[in-house]
């Protein structure tokens, strides 16, 4: 039975809350899992159930893009503000750049990404601690954790493993390997490794304010993203409609 729109709560956050929220956690000693999830992502969610459930197990799921935050304007959250993934990874590694017991790790990105990206943090945040990085082979998420990669980013003592694999490719990975990672936090942001590392670039302030971003990026990457944006964005909102008119 396909699930309907409101089944999925992504959590209506203010920017520096989650933030606070989130340096507690890394010193939390119970396993938690971060997803940023796009209309792209919901969507996704509603209609296959793997996606669905590595997104409702998500101990924090914050709407990335500014629909979703118009949305939880709509059901009565008007203090709901973007939780997007680049800010979100820029913001945590400054609070953390100065604390020895923090390390992170990059996981994601292709070749080549998450070396730059790993020098752009080092150069923004003199002092933060990177446990590791590595550039995944592009595959499907399996059924079963790899046994090797677990021992890498478990020996890595990483506090936080960054997780740039694309949304939902990112969220399905997250909730298969956190019952056997030993870092107190994943956190999944996408398309931050090519935006915070310059492999590609990233919308202005305005358009990213005001909605727009999709149309920035489907402009970039017409071919990949034609269907994310012009398809899902669509059926989001005639769902969201749908979802009024039943209220």
């Amino acid at each position: 039975m396909p699930h309907r729109l409101d089944d999925l709560t992504v959590h209506p956050l203010q920017f520096k809350a989650a933030i606070a929220t989130l340096l507690g956690w890394i010193r939390d000693a119970r396993g938690r899992y971060v997803s940023t999830c796009t209309v792209y992502t919901l969507m996704r969610g509603l209609e296959d159930d793997r996606i669905f459930d590595a997104l409702n197990a998500a101990d924090m799921l914050t709407a990335d893009g500014m629909p979703l935050v118009w949305y939880q304007k709509l059901k009565g959250h008007p203090t709901a503000e973007r939780v997007y993934g680049p800010n979100m990874m820029l913001a945590l590694c400054e609070a953390t750049a100065v604390d020895r017991e923090v390390s992170h790790f990059l996981y994601g990105g292709l070749p080549g990404v998450p070396e730059k990206l790993a020098a752009t943090l080092g150069q923004k945040f003199p002092g933060i601690q990177i446990a590791g990085i590595f550039s995944p082979p592009m595959a499907e998420v399996g059924l079963q954790p790899d046994s090797t990669l677990v021992e890498q980013l478990n020996q890595s003592g990483a506090s936080v493993i960054w997780v740039g694999l694309g949304s939902p490719k990112q969220d399905l990975w997250m909730h298969l390997y956190r019952p056997v990672l030993t870092a107190p936090l994943l956190i999944g942001v996408g398309a931050a490794f090519d935006f915070l590392s310059g492999t590609k670039s990233q919308a202005p302030k305005w358009m990213q304010s005001s909605g727009l971003e999709w149309l920035f990026r489907l402009f970039q990457e017409p071919r990949r993203l034609w269907k994310r944006y012009l398809v899902y964005n669509t059926a989001f909102v005639m769902a969201v409609i749908k979802s009024r008119l039943k209220r």
